[in-house]
């Protein structure tokens, strides 16, 4: 079976993932873990080093992991340090990530451009709810960098759900009006909104270019709808990503294939959507 993880970071990237036994954000990577259904709370201890992340990669199987970058006033994880850590296997996929607010507009499009064209990254990740004011996706500062995103031909990747630090901007409403504003550019959902899946859900109905991926999020209470909309009309806009370090690579695939997503579905889910969206080609033959 062909998978591509489109949210996979090591351990050692940021404290924020664990990085650091002994601390408090060590200790707050495997809280999230076992919120989050891990069997294991420690379980992404290899890949506190590279060859440890790249074994945990290769041994799940993966087709393509995808290694998300972050800028926003509480944490940068720079696009150079994700080219240099995708750069050497061609399993592993990079995001960059841009704020026009921290960085200032024309800075930020010049980097959102050198990240795509001169580092070969795949796509753009903006949170604007992280944001110092947050603000909604849908807020025109960010308009510059959908209009780079659209222009280049590559997917803009937004951060939502309950880690948003006012739920209100935790928003879905915001996706729709984006999308109508954006009709040809893909648009896709980290965390998928969870908790509001109706509301995601009903954006993704009306606008073909909304792709959802809730991630760790699709193993928790609430998450039902996701798997019958996967099963239907969001067959082809519902993507795969276990959210490691945060939740093990294999269990995740494993905990996927028992959720009841059909036949069809299961391939759409795990590679096929992804591999659409990115480009990629057909699945490799197993």
């Amino acid at each position: 079976m062909n998978v591509i993880d489109m949210r996979c970071r090591p351990a050692y990237l940021h404290d924020f993932f664990g990085a650091t036994p002994g601390t408090a954000a060590y200790e707050s990577a495997r809280w999230l873990n076992r919120r989050v259904g891990s069997r294991h709370d420690e379980h992404f201890t290899p890949s506190l080093t590279r060859e440890g992340f790249l074994q945990e990669v290769h041994a799940a199987g993966l087709r393509h992991a995808v290694v998300v970058g972050r800028h926003t006033p509480g944490q940068h994880l720079p696009n150079d340090r994700i080219q240099q850590i995708v750069a050497d296997d061609p399993v592993l996929l990079g995001v960059g990530a841009v704020d026009p607010i921290v960085q200032g507009v024309q800075p930020a499009l010049d980097e959102l451009e050198r990240a795509v064209n001169s580092l070969g990254l795949i796509g753009i990740d903006v949170e604007p709810g992280f944001g110092q004011p947050a603000r909604h996706a849908d807020d025109r500062a960010y308009f510059p960098v959908y209009e780079a995103c659209a222009a280049l031909n590559v997917p803009v990747f937004i951060m939502s759900g309950p880690t948003t630090p006012d739920p209100s901007y935790n928003d879905p409403a915001a996706i729709g009006r984006l999308a109508q504003a954006f009709p040809t550019l893909p648009i896709v959902c980290y965390h998928g909104f969870y908790p509001n899946v109706a509301g995601i859900l009903g954006v993704a109905f009306r606008h073909e270019n909304v792709y959802v991926v809730p991630d760790m999020y699709l193993f928790v209470a609430g998450a039902r709808d996701y798997v019958e909309a996967g099963n239907g009309f969001l067959r082809e806009q519902l993507l795969f990503g276990s959210s490691y370090p945060f939740r093990p690579i294999g269990q995740s695939i494993d905990d996927f294939l028992a959720l009841g997503f059909k036949d069809g579905a299961v391939e759409a889910v795990l590679h096929d959507n992804a591999a659409r969206l990115l480009k990629l080609g057909p699945a490799p033959a197993r």
